[in-house]
C-alpha cells in the first residue's frame, strides 16, 4: 500500500525552524499498530493522520511512543498541507477528534488560526526530583493540568535550563511546561515530554491551552504574543476567548513523498 506523506514546519515561516510534523492523508484508518509504527519510523514529535468525514476530517496524532489526546503544531501543519498542497476550498477546516472535540483552523492572511479548548492549570505539589531533573532553580509557582506547569521569574531561567531527560522520564506525567514573562513578548515557554518519546518539543500548541489562560489572567489582557524558546524556536499569536484558546502561526512545507506499508 502506498500512502502520501508530507512534512511541514509549524509556527514558523522559515525552514528548519518551528516544529516539524509528518502528515499522512488516508482514505480510511489503518490499524492502530501500523500508524504507531509509521510514527516511530518518522521519529518526529508527532505524525498526524486524517480521514475525510461529513464535517470535514477526522484527525489523530501519534508520537513515536503513543497516540496523544491533543496536538497543536501537527493540527496546524495538517491544515497547511490541506490548504497549500491538497487544494482545500474554503477558509476554515473542521477536524473532529476523539478526545478534544472539534478543532477549527481558519486561514487568515499568512497565518493559520486554531480554535482549541482552554485548559487552565491548577495549583499542584512539586513532584520529587523534578527541579533536579530540569537543572533549574525553584519555580515561583507549581501548577498542573494534563502536564506539570512551572512558572519562573525570568526568560533567562527558561532559556538556560539543561534538563536531564532520563530523570524527567521518571516523573509521572506526559509533559512538563516551563514558562516566564518574555523580554520582548508577553511570555516564553519550553516543553519536555521524554516519557512520550519527545525529549524537548520545539513548539507545543497543546501547552498553550494552559499557557494562554494563565498569562491572560496574570497580565490582564486577552491578546498575547508568545515565543517557545527551544533551539528551533516558534512564534504564536494568542487570544483567550471564553473557554477557548485561539492561537495563530505560520507554516512551511519541507517534504512531499510517499511511503510503502
Amino acid at each position: 500500500m502506498t500512502i502520501p506523506i508530507y512534512q511541514a514546519d509549524a509556527f514558523t515561516d522559515k525552514l528548519f525552524g518551528g516544529n516539524p510534523a509528518a502528515i499522512c492523508p488516508l482514505q480510511e484508518w489503518l490499524p492502530d499498530e501500523i500508524m504507531q509504527k509509521i510514527a516511530m519510523e518518522n521519529n518526529l514529535a508527532e505524525t498526524a493522520f486524517f480521514v475525510r468525514n461529513e464535517n470535514g476530517y477526522l484527525l489523530r496524532w501519534f508520537t513515536p511512543e503513543l497516540e496523544i489526546d491533543l496536538c497543536g503544531h501537527a493540527t496546524l501543519a495538517t491544515a497547511h498541507i490541506l490548504f497549500t498542497e491538497l487544494v482545500y476550498v474554503g477558509d476554515t477546516i473542521n477536524f473532529d477528534t476523539a478526545k478534544a472535540g472539534t478543532l477549527a483552523v481558519t486561514r487568515v492572511g499568512d497565518k493559520y488560526s486554531m480554535d482549541f479548548p482552554s485548559r487552565p492549570p491548577f495549583a499542584a505539589d512539586m513532584p520529587d526530583g523534578l527541579v533536579t531533573a530540569l537543572g533549574s532553580t525553584q519555580p515561583k509557582e507549581v501548577l498542573r493540568s494534563r502536564d506539570y506547569f512551572l512558572v519562573y521569574e525570568t526568560e533567562d531561567e527558561i532559556r538556560n535550563m539543561v534538563p536531564d531527560h532520563s530523570l524527567l522520564a521518571k516523573i509521572d506525567t506526559l509533559g512538563i511546561i516551563v514558562t516566564a514573562p518574555g523580554n520582548n513578548v508577553d511570555f516564553v515557554s519550553r516543553f519536555f515530554a521524554p516519557a512520550a518519546g519527545v525529549p524537548e518539543d520545539p513548539v507545543t500548541g497543546s501547552a498553550h491551552c494552559n499557557l494562554i489562560p494563565y498569562w491572560a489572567g496574570k497580565l490582564g489582557k486577552d491578546q498575547l504574543h508568545a515565543y517557545q524558546i527551544s533551539p528551533r524556536k516558534g512564534e504564536l499569536w494568542c487570544e483567550l476567548n471564553g473557554d477557548r484558546t485561539m492561537m495563530a502561526g505560520k507554516a512551511v512545507t519541507y517534504l512531499r513523498g510517499s511511503i510503502e506499508v
